[in-house]
């Protein structure tokens, strides 16, 4: 406990003039002030105590999880993502039409949405919207650019009263190294990297969608699978107009923990030589030093709390770190018993590989109905792939 009390006498040291800096400021576009390199940072083995302020005071009031999660906040967006560009405020479908769906038994609508500088970051989305006059709860997925959600998946969610929005996170920001197009150049004062990018791109799709009267705009779900999945966690993470938070098999830089690593499980070294792009340079630091990142990725669930969160996983895909995952899960689940919302997180883990399917939608759908309508559901959300698996933090909710 003492070394990571550490790292709070060193942040704290930097919040006069962090406070000080943002005041001058109208909109907040990059980091306001530094906080420690990494050779600062003491080394924490167990999963870090997100109760524990800068200050060094640890949570004891609503209030102080308040201030507690602003910091967490910083320092997540600071160490691992970079901080998204600010909401533009022109945004605008500039094409539109509306048909029968061919794949469910529903109405279409496809868009092109425009907005930023110039109105030169654009991209597509496509909604499937129930018969009736709604309105309807929302689930977003960003993972167009591989193909449409399945017909049988369209067809379930249109039949419980949900509208399906997918989009194409890759114009936003393209998935790869070259990152001259989309909407990342448009905003040089800006240091998010790809994931943030993503993000930014969900929560465009919540503005559009609370334009819509046939959208319930209390009731907006975000998703994604594998990259997909770290954007939705990430976006969900941000937004407070976004109620349910889904991430499926979503792994390293995701729901998956930096420290706690299960056989053959993606690491910060492997996910950083194949798509360094995807996060901030400062990442990169830790490899080899994971233990002295002041945070692990129940940090970033933490931001979710109280709203709804479920992580979705496959026993078979090693990669994306389920064991991890369960573990990121139950110290999040910390936090949201301190918030009195217990009930409000979840995991489900099926049988099988990397890949959102069936299955992982009709956990999302039960968990959704769960959640927004309060039906009862046989999914049980609770249940532990590794029951026997050694706890990984020492401290628990004030």
């Amino acid at each position: 406990m003492r070394r990571q009390n550490a790292i709070h006498v060193l942040l704290a040291a930097l919040v006069p003039a962090l406070f000080g800096l943002a005041a001058c400021l109208t909109v907040r576009t990059r980091p306001v002030a530094e906080l420690p390199a990494v050779d600062q940072l003491p080394a924490i083995k167990e999963l870090p105590d997100p109760f524990l302020m800068n200050s060094g005071k640890r949570v004891a009031t609503k209030a102080d999880w308040l201030k507690r999660r602003a910091e967490i906040k910083d320092i997540v967006l600071y160490y691992e993502y970079g901080h998204p560009a600010p909401a533009p405020r022109n945004l605008k479908a500039i094409e539109r039409t509306v048909s029968r769906s061919k794949m469910a038994d529903a109405t279409e609508e496809q868009v092109l949405l425009s907005m930023g500088p110039g109105r030169k970051a654009a991209f597509h989305l496509i909604l499937t919207i129930p018969e009736g006059k709604g309105p309807f709860p929302a689930i977003v997925k960003g993972d167009l650019s591989w193909g449409r959600v399945s017909t049988s998946v369209l067809t379930a969610a249109a039949q419980r009263g949900y509208i399906v929005a997918e989009f194409n996170r890759t114009e936003v920001a393209p998935d790869s190294r070259d990152q001259s197009k989309g909407a990342r150049p448009l905003y040089p004062d800006s240091d998010w990297a790809v994931l943030a990018a993503w993000a930014w791109g969900f929560h465009r799709v919540a503005d559009y969608l609370t334009t819509m009267d046939c959208v319930d705009h209390e009731r907006i779900a975000v998703t994604g699978h594998s990259r997909g999945g770290k954007a939705a966690l990430l976006a969900g993470a941000l937004d407070e107009r976004i109620a349910l938070t889904a991430p499926n098999g979503s792994g390293c830089g995701g729901a998956g923990s930096y420290r706690v690593l299960g056989e053959k499980s993606e690491d910060v070294a492997a996910i950083l030589k194949n798509f360094p792009f995807w996060f901030h340079p400062r990442l990169k630091e830790f490899i080899g030093r994971v233990d002295q990142m002041p945070f692990d990725q129940h940090y970033v669930k933490a931001l979710v709390a109280p709203r709804a969160l479920l992580s979705t996983e496959a026993l078979g895909d090693l990669w994306a770190n389920p064991l991890g995952t369960q573990q990121t899960h139950l110290a999040a689940k910390q936090v949201y018993a301190f918030l009195g919302a217990s009930d409000r997180i979840g995991i489900h883990f099926r049988q099988g590989k990397h890949d959102q399917n069936d299955e992982d939608w009709r956990a999302l759908l039960d968990f959704a109905d769960q959640q927004f309508f309060n039906k009862k559901v046989e999914t049980k959300f609770d249940a532990l792939a590794f029951p026997d698996a050694p706890k990984v933090f020492t401290w628990s909710a004030p």
